[in-house]
Formats: structure tokens, sequence, C-alpha cells
């Protein structure tokens, strides 16, 4: 207060000098009883619009203006002050108001403003002689701006902002903080090259997927680090520094697609209401986010089934703290018979979820028995188990590594598609069977793994530089596995769009990049060579299956020639068992591959022996 008293003395003192009222010297004018209640009108205007409260890192606009009005009011009010004490015309010397307002607006305004540029790392920024890191702002209207205002508050001598990039055409030709917008998004990659940029930061909110990928294409050919700044619907309520909350680019940000969303579909998963739901490998990732979206839908009861006590337990306090349902929890394995029929028994299932699945290729490799015993004959004591009591839906959830298996962990999962298949014809459950790719960040799989080695300090190893797999998130998986199971009653395949095919590496580095490092600069990548079980390439669809859209618009119904007979699947299933039993484990994997791949199979027709459920529906 004491300090911007003394500037307006020194406001009043240029400005008497400027535009004297009357034949006073500017001193006498200042120094004198007259000017006393011009400081006390100043004082208290101070005072009252908390001009002494203003940070100077933080001085802003709406500052500036308060200190303008009190400019005004105290050089209007010393021209009639003055016309008291003098013989002046108080229609004379209005010039003084205007100039006392400049200076006043000079000294107050100007010292702060001066202030901020040395708080808020200006004036090293100008340091050309020191090492610069230059950063592109990608987005020039409020999250850009905000970016750069929250960067010139970072007390860090190496930073540099260069510039921006828009698209919008009125930003053409103009500065945002004296920096110029330097062209459009489609010349980010020329323009990073061209001014040697070491860091691109993405501010613009409310992108698409598709729109997010454009702008991360574009980037990704430069060897700068490239961050993604939240849009401010993102952190509102939080902190306001935007660039703290700076991110990197999330699971769903890979998908070189939109996110699947089932708004406006015709399809309604009403079939839950009500019902009393069963979800075996409730712990993992599919199951899990299966019982959250289940949640939604209002059924009677959730029972979450599996081995994993930890994983059960979590999902089961998850549910209870946000939902008002109230799990029940079994700890029980899908291999042992009497502990589903116990689940069956006191629970009295209506819908089944069979998400549990040992689903590590290279693991299964060495261990095909296992794979055998969980992956098949846990899915035969669900089925059976299911048709015992009398459950309404039964839904397996597959992979497209069941389609021409090259590895025993997609042939268990191609023996378990056909177990549901022929099980269809046998009861009045409603079976189906749902088929998609890889799952992004689920336990165990490809993106965790890359993101640990990255956080080792890498390299990132690769078995070939050429392979490829479909992609989709935790929860499009368990959104389309429900709806699918809305729409499946004898033992349909259903597989979900997983848009195309993603190249392994091209995948590996965008999660290096999005990590905020440079590939083969930071991070190496090596290649390992393929492992026993691994394909190039996946693929969704046997050549025999006629495959026709569904209702919704992101499934497809996969209609195969026929069901192979349950009792002569049976009879291969006892054979394997007692291989199985005998601890053999070349055996046992040549015995499911040629299952598998149907080598023995029979000609494909219903024995007439075998019952034939009522027509309950299909998807056509």
């Amino acid at each position: 207060m004491a300090a911007d008293m003394v500037l307006v003395v020194l406001a009043a003192l240029a400005s008497s000098a400027m535009a004297p009222v009357g034949d006073e010297s500017p001193l006498h004018a200042v120094f004198s009883l007259q000017f006393l209640p011009i400081l006390g009108l100043a004082f208290a205007l101070h005072w009252w619009r908390r001009v002494w409260a203003i940070q100077p890192r933080y001085v802003a606009v709406t500052d500036f203006l308060s200190i303008f009005f009190i400019g005004l009011t105290v050089g209007l009010y010393s021209r009639v002050n003055a016309s008291l004490f003098t013989q002046v015309e108080l229609s004379q010397g209005w010039d003084y108001a205007i100039i006392f307002t400049f200076f006043y607006g000079l000294f107050v305004a100007g010292w702060r403003l001066l202030r901020r540029m040395q708080t808020s790392g200006w004036s090293h920024l100008s340091d050309r002689s020191r090492p610069t890191k230059r950063v592109l702002i990608v987005g020039a209207f409020n999250e850009g701006e905000s970016v750069y205002r929250e960067l010139m508050r970072l007390p860090d001598p190496s930073l540099r902002v260069i510039g921006y990039v828009d698209d919008a055409a009125e930003l053409r030709n103009t500065t945002v903080h004296g920096l110029p917008i330097l062209g459009s998004i489609e010349q980010v990659g020329q323009i990073a090259e061209e001014r040697k940029i070491n860091e691109i930061l993405i501010a613009k909110g409310n992108l698409s997927p598709t729109e997010l990928r454009r702008i991360f294409t574009l980037c990704g050919s430069t060897r700068a680090r490239i961050r993604l700044v939240p849009s401010f619907a993102a952190i509102v309520g939080g902190d306001d520094r935007v660039l703290s909350r700076a991110r990197n680019i999330n699971v769903q940000d890979l998908l070189r697609r939109d996110s699947i969303s089932s708004e406006n579909e015709d399809v309604e998963i009403d079939y839950l209401s009500g019902e009393r739901v069963l979800i075996t490998g409730g712990g993992g990732s599919i199951g899990s986010e299966l019982a959250r979206q289940v949640a939604k839908h209002s059924p009677a009861s959730l029972v979450l089934l599996g081995k994993g006590e930890g994983s059960i337990f979590g999902i089961e306090q998850e549910l209870r703290r946000k939902t008002p349902l109230r799990p029940f929890a079994v700890i029980a394995d899908v291999r042992d018979r009497q502990s589903l029929d116990l689940a069956m028994a006191s629970q009295h299932p209506t819908v089944v979820f069979h998400a549990a699945a040992h689903k590590h290729v290279p693991l299964m490799e060495s261990v095909p028995i296992e794979a055998i015993r969980n992956n098949i004959f846990g899915t035969l004591n669900t089925v059976e188990a299911s048709i015992a009591a009398k459950v309404k839906q039964y839904i397996l959830v597959s992979t497209d590594k069941a389609v021409k298996p090259a590895n025993v962990m997609g042939a268990t999962k191609r023996v378990a598609e056909m177990i549901v298949a022929a099980a269809s014809s046998r009861s009045d459950t409603g079976f189906a069977i749902v088929r998609f790719g890889n799952v992004l960040g689920s336990r165990g799989s490809l993106v965790p793994l890359i993101q640990q080695q990255i956080a080792e300090g890498g390299p990132i190893t690769i078995t070939h530089p050429e392979m490829t797999r479909y992609f989709m998130t935790i929860p499009e998986a368990a959104e389309l596995i429900l709806y699918a199971g809305a729409m499946g009653r004898r033992g349909e395949t259903f597989v979900l769009d997983m848009g195309k095919p993603i190249k392994i590496e091209e995948l590996i580095r965008d999660i290096i990049r999005m990590s905020g490092l440079v590939p083969g600069q930071d991070i190496g990548i090596t290649y390992t060579g393929m492992r026993p079980g691994e394909k190039l390439h996946e693929e969704l669809y046997f050549e025999g299956e006629d495959v026709k859209p569904s209702p919704h618009s992101k499934i497809f119904f996969a209609a195969q020639n026929a069901a192979p007979p349950w009792q002569w699947l049976k009879e291969q299933l006892d054979e394997i068992a007692q291989i199985c039993a005998s601890g053999d484990q070349e055996a046992a994997r040549v015995a499911l591959m040629e299952l598998a791949w149907g080598k023995n199979f029979p000609p494909f027709h219903l024995q007439e022996s075998e019952p034939v459920r009522k027509d309950k529906g299909n998807v056509e």
C-alpha cells in the first residue's frame, strides 16, 4: 500500500508538470494540504478494490481494469478538488484527469507487469545463451493459451515455446502472447523439423479418437516428445494448473478407429433386468468389467465366481461401494464340477457369462494339459451345470485365436466353442459364443508389458516386425458381450467389429511416444523371433463361416455349417481326458490340435437319437 501511494504521488507530479492546473507548481500542487483528500481517496479505492493484494505473478486483465477505474476516478476527483482550492474554472483543465489516468496506470500497473515478467520466467526464456527445450503447442485457443501461460510460470531456464499450430482459419497470420501461429496441424511435422522442436504438446480439448489419431500420426513423424493436455472438462473442480495434468495418451488413444458406442442401437439389453447373473472369472479383466456393466442393468443378484480371492474381493468391494447391488463372491475352480453345482444350487443363476480361462499363449504352450483342463473341461463343466440348473442364457467369451488355431490356447478355445455349439441342441438353455481379439490393457497383455519395459528403460522386445493383431478396449469388449448375449439363442457365434488389424511394431512405437520418449533414441526396440504357437496374423472367421450382419452395427453373426454331435464330442473329450491323466504333455497337444482342427469329425449333422429342442429364434 505504501509503495502504491508513492506511485500515486509520482503520477500526480508528472500530470501536474504536463497539465498544470492554475499557477501552482507541481510540487506545491502535490505536497500541500489540498492533496490529502486525493491521496485519501486513492487509499480507500486501493483498499476497496484490493489492488494491494494482487499477486504480480498472476496479474490479469481484470486487475488492469480495476487499476484503470481507480486512476480515472482519482484523476476526475483531482480536477474537481483543484477547482475548490484554486481560481480555475471547473470547466477547464480536464486534460489533467486524462493524463493522470495514463501515468497512474503506467506506474501502478507497469511495475506489477514487470514483476510478472520477472517471476514468470520470461527473462530467462529470452536468454538465448542457455540450452533450450524447444516446445510447439498444437492448438491456439483456450487450452493452448493456458498451456503457454503455465509454461511461463515454470522456473525452467531450458524451456522455450516457439509457437503454435492450429487449423482455425481465423488464427492465420496472428499471434498469441506474441508467439506466431506457424501453420496448420497438417504442417506440424515439417514445422517441427524446421524449428528443431524437442517437445510437442497437444492442447485441443474434446477430440474424437479419429482426430486425435490424425494429430498423433502427423506428430509421430518427428523426433519430438509428444504429450496430450486434457480438455478443461476433464479438470473442472481440480487444480487449475493445466500443464501439471498433461498426460500420456491412454490405451483408448491407441485404437486406429473411433471407440465403439452402442447409442442408437436397435438391440436392448433387457434380458438382464431382474435376472440372477453368474460370471465365471469374475475377478479377471473381462469378468470384472462385465460385472460393472451388468450391475447397470438392474439384475436381481450378481455372483462373482473365480479362483483368485484377491481379485474377486476387489471387484466385490468396488461394486458394493459404487452400486446398490450386493454381489455374492464364490471362490471356486471351474474344473471342479461339484463346486459349480453347489454354487448353482445355492444361487440359482438364470444367466451365466463364462469368462474364466487361461489366455497366455506362450505359457500354455509348455503346459497343454493345464490349458485343456481349465479351458475345455472348465467350459464343459459350466455348460453341463448350467443345463442341469435350467439356466436361461449362457454366453461363452472366446477369442480370435480359436480360428485356425496355431497354439494350445487357441485350440482349447476352439474346442470350447464346439462344446457350446453342440450343447445348444440339448436343452432350452440359450447359448451364444462371443469372439474377439486382443484386449488393450488387460492383465498380462501386450500394453502393460510394454509399459513395464519402458519404465525399466527398455529395450522393448517384439517377436516380428510384420506381426498384426486386432485390438479393442476392455469396456468395449464387455459391452458388446452383453449385446451379443441379448441376440444369441442356438449356439451362434458373434464376432465383434475390431476394425483393421494393427501392426504390433507401430503400436509399440506409439506407446513409446505416448510415454514422452522417442523410439530408437530414448528406448530401443529389439526383435526376438516368433515364439512357439504365435501366428503372424490373426483371423476372426473360419473359411466355412457365413458372416452376416446382426441388429447391432458392431456385431456380426458367423453362421457355421453345423455343430458337432454331442455324443461324438463327449467321446473325443473322454479320450483327451485319459491322455491328460497320463501326464503326457505332447500326446495331449497332438490330440487337442486334431480335435480343434476337425481331423476326426464325422459328417456334420445332428444324430437322430439326440433330442432337438424347439427353435427359440435367431438373429436373422
